[in-house]
């Protein structure tokens, strides 16, 4: 019975290999007939080596379960037949890859293995980032080009490369005869300074840009008109011979591309001959540093064992030669699952979700996490919990996830809500509509926002508390005296703590008591704008001060009745009505007029001369500075603004005004000089 069990679940088991072998089967195809086929690639070549290798890996744990039709036992896809199918008469195979020194010595320690007691030397160029093509010449003349297609078949683009402007159409040779039959593979792609034209030029003229050089030289090739390849800034660059009748005599590699160079043929910018793997990898580490200053896009370098008879001796596996290898570069994209995903609060109250990645080499470092920015793109990524992703790195550019593999999606997989909760102080959530990010409505109160609120409601235009600066806020915060804005009215309490305060005399100590005592005598809608309201900034808060005249008639406002206020629209009104309505906040600013904070009773309301117009003040003024200007506007009931429109009442211009009155005059605004605004001050306030 035990034995029948144990068969059943071995078989079980064997199903379960045999489906995830045959999924991946099922996405290299199609990503193969994208790439081979099509030209038109779906993901990047780092995520196809991420597949592909999990696939390997699964093969040579479980030989027994390959399946015929695996990428691993062929080269790539079928042709298009749209072109002409050519049978390559010396199949191009693929290269096999190595991504870090180790995975590099154990090529080379296998190469040592198969030829013992010989000396090998390297030859060491760089991996190209274009399409792989072959050309033929007979006598010296340029007969065809291929694609290289599958591997064993491609396709006939011989009107094409011969408008690529480096390729010889005739090989020429001082020294020997030129061979009956010579092939020669390389790349052909785009460099840098041609592609950057290229886009500039489709820019100009309203056409779709290229997304990558190679994308660009696939596409190029593949036309049926030629005239389209001609136009474009195609270039070849030899890295092979295939065949050569007669044979040429040479015996390494670096002599056949130095051969090659003298027929005409371009090789790439960088080779090297080296005796040790050590020296390989010194190469990388070289290139590395030079890549941004390459004439050419490359993701790597091939290393080649360069004797030709060694590389006879070592011979090929079903699609990769055993004397080659290319070394990537670190991936610029790697996949990796989604463990988790946190909500953030930054120091404004905005949530940011995190995604907690199974840690994944990407772009040279280890990446744990990436940003998912906010709800909006959690939605159009359709990111799951447990997902598969693609994440991408390059350079210093932060991580990003690009992508989320739907075909590897569990059952098990968590849809992510945004949290109507902040997850640092529990206040309400909100989001108002029409808008992308989320934020805690607690900013008196949140922890995580503690820094941005104390700071604004010291501020000069808010509670104006001198003295009470970032740093001596940090040292209060290491001290646990603030929790919130309200604790500042309880550092009297503190004294002989506030003296360990580096830097914080007796003197300075009272100073700062003193300033917090003084500050309790303020305006509302100083008050008001010192609570940090998101949307609320000075000119909103005096609107709101004289709409509304005491504190709790603002508190109890609907939206309805907030929205009537000058300078406060929909979205503004929600943000105001939210802080309102957060019961932690209401508790902190309880806290402060319990702690003595007051105003003067409130004056009955005067229409206001200016009242909703929109001003603004630029340039110099020789009576007063800027701030003041704005103040004895607001104090009219006018909204000073920081920006021409053509809802713009007057502008105020003193010296230098500069753009700002140039668009005044353009959009025919108001404008007043210095002397004109103070008759006109003058006027109202004498």
């Amino acid at each position: 019975m035990r034995s029948d069990q144990n068969s059943s679940a071995q078989n079980s088991s064997d199903q379960e290999i045999a489906l995830q072998m045959r999924q991946l089967i099922q996405i290299l195809a199609k990503h193969n007939h994208a790439y081979y086929v099509m030209d038109q690639p779906s993901i990047s070549d780092a995520e196809y080596d991420q597949l592909f290798h999990q696939l390997k890996a699964l093969e040579q744990q479980y030989p027994e379960s390959i399946q015929n039709d695996s990428p691993t036992q062929k080269v790539g896809g079928e042709a298009l037949k749209k072109f002409q199918s050519i049978k390559h008469a010396v199949p191009m195979l693929s290269l096999g890859n190595v991504f870090n020194f180790d995975e590099l010595k154990s090529f080379d320690q296998r190469i040592q293995d198969r030829l013992p007691n010989q000396k090998v030397q390297y030859d060491v160029e760089l991996k190209l980032d274009g399409l792989a093509i072959s050309l033929w010449y007979k006598n010296g003349q340029l007969v065809q080009g291929v694609t290289r297609g599958d591997g064993e078949t491609g396709e006939d683009i011989s009107q094409n490369v011969r408008t690529v402007r480096n390729i010889p159409l005739q090989l020429t040779h001082s020294k020997d005869e030129l061979p009956e039959l010579l092939e020669v593979r390389g790349e052909v792609l785009i460099p840098k300074s041609g592609f950057e034209k290229l886009n500039r030029e489709a820019e100009q003229k309203g056409e779709k840009t290229f997304a990558n050089p190679r994308n660009a030289a696939a596409g190029s090739l593949r036309q049926l008109d030629p005239k389209i390849a001609a136009s474009r800034p195609l270039a070849f660059y030899a890295y092979g011979i295939a065949q050569c009748e007669p044979h040429h005599d040479l015996d390494s590699m670096s002599a056949s591309l130095h051969w090659l160079k003298t027929l005409g043929f371009e090789i790439a910018e960088r080779q090297w001959l080296v005796d040790s793997i050590e020296d390989v990898e010194n190469c990388y580490q070289e290139i590395m540093q030079e890549r941004p200053n390459l004439s050419v896009e490359i993701d790597g370098m091939v290393i080649k064992v360069d004797s030709l008879q060694q590389q006879k001796q070592l011979g090929f596996l079903s699609r990769e030669p055993r004397w080659a290898t290319a070394y990537k570069f670190p991936a610029q994209a790697a996949l990796t699952t989604v463990d988790n995903i946190e909500w953030q609060v930054g120091r404004t109250g905005t949530l940011t979700p995190v995604a907690r990645l199974k840690p994944v080499f990407v772009g040279g470092v280890t990446v744990s996490n990436v940003t998912l920015h906010n709800i909006g793109e959690i939605h159009r990524l359709d990111v799951r919990v447990g997902d598969t992703v693609s994440v991408y790195r390059t350079g210093d550019v932060i991580p990003k996830v690009e992508k989320v593999w739907q075909e590897f999606r569990p059952d098990t997989a968590q849809v992510v809500e945004l949290p109507s909760q902040c997850p640092v102080c529990e206040s309400p959530v909100v989001m108002p509509e029409g808008e992308a990010l989320a934020r805690c409505s607690g900013g008196l109160y949140c922890a995580a926002q503690r820094i941005e609120a104390i700071r604004h409601f010291v501020a000069r235009k808010a509670m104006d508390i001198e003295g009470l600066g970032d740093r001596w806020v940090e040292s209060l915060l290491h001290l646990e005296l603030l929790d919130n804005v309200a604790d500042i009215y309880s550092l009297h309490l503190h004294h002989e703590k506030l003296l360990t305060i580096d830097k914080m005399g007796e003197k300075s100590v009272q100073n700062l008591i003193d300033a917090i005592e003084q500050s309790k005598e303020t305006e509302l809608h100083r008050f008001i704008y010192a609570l940090g309201i998101r949307g609320v900034g000075e000119t909103t808060a005096r609107m709101l001060a004289n709409q509304f005249q005491t504190l709790d008639a603002l508190m109890s406002a609907d939206l309805e009745q907030l929205k009537k206020t000058p300078d406060v629209g929909d979205i503004t009104a929600e943000w105001i009505f939210d802080f309102f309505h957060a019961e932690h906040n209401i508790e902190v600013i309880q806290a402060l007029l319990d702690a003595g904070i007051h105003w003067a009773a409130p004056q009955a309301p005067t229409r206001q001369p200016l009242n909703g117009e929109s001003w603004v003040v630029t340039g110099t003024l020789a009576s007063m500075g800027r701030d003041e200007a704005t103040q004895r506007l607001q104090a009219l009931g006018a909204r000073v603004s920081g920006s021409v429109s053509s809802k713009t009442k007057c502008v105020v211009a003193g010296e230098k005004a500069g753009s700002k009155l140039d668009k005044a005059e353009k959009l025919g605004v108001a404008v007043m000089n210095e002397d004109q605004f103070l008759q006109m001050l003058g006027g109202f306030e004498g």
